[in-house]
């Protein structure tokens, strides 16, 4: 699916299409409707780009007990613990 975003929104909001798209992901990213890693593919950017765009903006990572105990399985599953 494809959202058309009319150049009317465009220019009233007074930001680029790509800076739009940006505040639209941080919002959805916010609301914790995508995940981190979905935010920074959609925005073409490595997820510590996008980890450090959030924290420079003051967002929370959303970063959950059972998002670590993951994490820490895929590590030490690697050998990396």
């Amino acid at each position: 699916m494809s959202m058309i975003i009319s150049s009317e929104i465009i220019k009233a909001s007074g930001m680029s299409e790509d800076e739009l798209l940006l505040e639209i992901i941080l919002l959805l990213f916010q609301q914790e409707k995508i995940s981190l890693g979905k935010a920074a593919e959609l925005l073409n950017m490595s997820q510590v780009r996008f980890q450090q765009l959030i924290a420079d903006r003051g967002i929370c990572i959303h970063y959950d007990v059972a998002e670590l105990q993951e994490d820490i399985q895929h590590l030490t599953g690697k050998g990396w613990l």
